[in-house]
């Protein structure tokens, strides 16, 4: 049978998921009366939640005589790193552009990857049917696009399809006939060539992809390069380096099935499998025959630019809701994680009880605090830092900047560009992009950006669309201000009463309702003022013989302000915490101890 192996790339939101729905159904994946989940490469909890793609994933359909290897890819800048190791294992990209957004800073990022490695584009200008849809438009800024990411003249002269994945139909023009996807199937066999295969050669393969199944503990997901896999076949497992990992031999060999993985006796070279039963070998390992000598080169992808502190929760309610608390297990799964993702890095701190984590962005990380929650963890999270670089040649320091792409109502422009020119964001292009939207385009450092995202939707009455995405090192651009109000520290321990907090809403907005289980040193509000203040919210009502109708005025307090983990993330200080369990997200001092905080601004101060 022939073999097509094709990577959907775009940018989020874009219909990727959508698409790869239609295209299972029309290939005859599903029975005719099999009940199937919408968007059903989106497997895991949190990304049906956030319907958001965060994983890569591998499925396969038939069509007529040809086998296509389909892989479903991310579509936020901060899940690239998956988007840079699996295009390795393919041999052409459907890139699946918004008829109306136009291509976003994804869809730039994973293309200039694509075209890097020589593959030929097909495009998809998808959401034909929206009634804002500029496809021609659209059409035009792809090919600048490419243009500007140095597309050769062959990926150039790229064939353009118009869709809808939501009603499942792609044709070559407006004008005709939308039935269904055949258009689009017919050009992917056609265009999109096959994998070139050495089947004579000793078989190797290069892991792309690590996942962990209950019943099967480690998969490896990756190509056949060279030769046969076959059941019993004796292996060993090599690094980049040329070192030998492990030997085994393949008990468990996998293909795609529509969304399954089926068991098969044999897989040849050019085909996608999976493989079962290796213990030690990882992502970017190659899997081979004992006699090849060789590793399979694999790509470096780019370096994380965010970095956080994971510790062990040692606050005074620290146990109560999570079986998982102690260094050695929060380091056990930082490290497992660390295997399967390559964007990520662990570092071990100081301290035997904390571990650096570095990402590409706070949304990859906030999965993985989420993830860990939800496993029973409990932890301790820092604020979010960037990762500074020295310049070999000058010395001088250099700091990630991203390029931030914005789609606004014009009357919500001027805030925006007054809120990033404080971020020390410089303002690049300005343009309209329908609809009474305006688009701008800045390079805003990095650090800059850490907690702007609430209140760029505060600032746009949730109507802005933000992306973000990394373009380059830069020297340091000076200091800039952060969050500009202190917070209400309570100082004991206890249940909160309504009666106190009636009394301290007048300070600022609350975190916390009554009821609320507080420890010395927790943060349960915002002060009005620059100035942290200390509070007592377990103060009750002095019980008296005595009633009048001012002293019975019924309680009625305003709905507190509950954070979410991401908020929560973006609002602390670099002297404050996150505290994460299973139940709670809390807002806390990384010195509990007033008299320790006191003691530790005023070294600050001497330095």
């Amino acid at each position: 049978m022939q073999l097509r192996n094709i990577a959907i790339i775009a940018h989020v939101d874009h219909g990727k998921t959508t698409l790869v729905d239609q295209l299972l159904k029309q290939s005859g994946s599903f029975r005719a009366n099999q009940q199937v989940a919408e968007r059903v490469m989106d497997s895991n909890d949190l990304e049906r939640e956030r319907g958001i793609t965060i994983l890569a994933k591998c499925t396969s359909v038939q069509w007529k005589e040809t086998r296509l290897n389909i892989v479903d890819t991310p579509g936020h800048a901060d899940f690239g790193g998956e988007v840079e190791r699996i295009l390795s294992m393919v041999d052409g990209v459907v890139v699946l552009v918004d008829s109306a957004e136009g291509p976003l800073p994804q869809t730039k990022f994973v293309t200039s990857k694509a075209l890097a490695l020589g593959l030929r584009p097909i495009v998809v200008i998808n959401k034909c049917d929206r009634p804002d849809a500029q496809p021609h438009e659209v059409h035009d800024q792809v090919f600048d696009l490419f243009s500007a990411l140095g597309a050769t003249d062959e990926q150039l002269d790229f064939p353009t399809l118009f869709a809808s994945s939501r009603q499942g139909w792609a044709a070559e023009s407006l004008e005709a006939e939308r039935t269904d996807l055949t258009p689009l199937f017919d050009l992917i066999v056609r265009h999109v060539p096959a994998p070139k295969v050495e089947a004579d050669k000793p078989f190797s393969m290069l892991v792309t992809t690590l996942e962990y199944d209950n019943y099967l503990g480690r998969v490896l997901t990756g190509r056949i390069y060279t030769g046969k896999a076959t059941m019993n076949l004796n292996v060993k497992a090599m690094r980049q380096d040329g070192t030998v990992v492990q030997t085994a031999r393949l008990t468990k060999l996998l293909a795609f099935r529509g969304i399954e993985r089926v068991p098969v006796e044999e897989a040849e070279a050019g085909d996608i499998i999976a493989i079962a039963g290796l213990e030690d070998t990882t992502v970017a390992d190659t899997i081979c025959v004992p006699e090849v000598e060789a590793p399979i080169p694999s790509k470096d992808i780019d370096p994380p630019t965010l970095a956080m502190t994971f510790s062990v929760n040692d606050s005074p309610l620290a146990g109560r809701e999570g079986d998982k608390v102690t260094s050695r297990m929060i380091r056990a799964r930082l490290m497992r994680e660390a295997e399967g993702n390559v964007a990520i890095r662990i570092t071990e701190t100081a301290g035997a009880d904390a571990f650096q984590v570095a990402g590409r962005g706070e949304l990859q990380l906030g999965v993985l605090i989420e993830q860990m929650r939800r496993e029973g963890f409990e932890l301790s999270i820092s604020r979010p830092r960037v990762l500074f670089q020295t310049d070999p040649a000058t010395g001088q320091r250099l700091e990630p900047i991203e390029e931030v792409v914005i789609d606004v109502d014009e009357e919500f422009t001027g805030v925006v560009i007054d809120k990033l020119g404080q971020r020390k964001g410089e303002m690049t292009e300005m343009k309209p992009s329908g609809g009474g939207k305006t688009r701008l385009i800045f390079h805003c450092p990095a650090r800059g950006l850490i907690g702007y995202h609430g209140e760029f939707l505060t600032d746009t009455r949730g109507t802005g669309v933000m992306s973000r995405l990394f373009h380059s090192y830069a020297p340091y651009k000076g200091p800039i201000e952060g969050r500009r109000n202190g917070v209400l520290i309570s100082n004991s321990q206890g249940t909160t009463v309504a009666y106190a907090l009636w009394y301290l809403e007048e300070r600022g907005p609350l975190f916390v309702g009554g009821g609320v289980e507080t420890y010395e040193g927790m943060i349960i509000g915002e002060h009005s003022r620059g100035n942290d203040l200390e509070v007592n919210p377990l103060k009750s009502k002095q019980l008296t013989n005595i009633r009048t109708t001012s002293k019975d005025e019924a309680v009625r307090l305003t709905p507190p302000r509950l954070m979410t983990l991401e908020k929560a993330i973006a609002y602390i200080e670099d002297d404050e915490l996150v505290e994460v369990t299973p139940k709670s997200i809390r807002l806390r001092k990384a010195l509990l101890n007033p008299h320790d905080r006191k003691k530790a601004s005023r070294q600050a101060e001497a330095v």
